[in-house]
């Protein structure tokens, strides 16, 4: 929960973690997504199911609590295709 800046309202912000896709088509927006959290010595790391795209390396205290997301967007760039996926949870700066 965030306070707008405008109007001074609660607002609600959901969390994205941008994802990094091998091959195209494997997930589009709108699709409903799980992923699985695996664990490295100093880090976190989820992957779409089944094995569809790997998120960046997140820190201990940035873990992400919910399991079940939504794809936003999906996007190709010279250097592959990152999925953009909204969680249920606020924001973590």
């Amino acid at each position: 929960m965030v306070e707008c800046s405008k109007c001074k309202k609660k607002v609600f912000r959901m969390r994205r973690i941008e994802f990094k896709m091998e091959r195209p088509g494997l997930c589009k927006a709108g699709d409903h997504i799980t992923v699985t959290e695996g664990l490295l010595p100093s880090n976190y790391y989820y992957t779409i199911d089944p094995s569809l795209a790997m998120s960046p390396n997140i820190p201990f205290n940035k873990r992400l609590k919910s399991r079940e997301g939504t794809v936003v967007t999906v996007e190709e760039t010279p250097r592959g295709f990152y999925v953009l996926a909204e969680f249920d949870e606020d924001e973590v700066e």
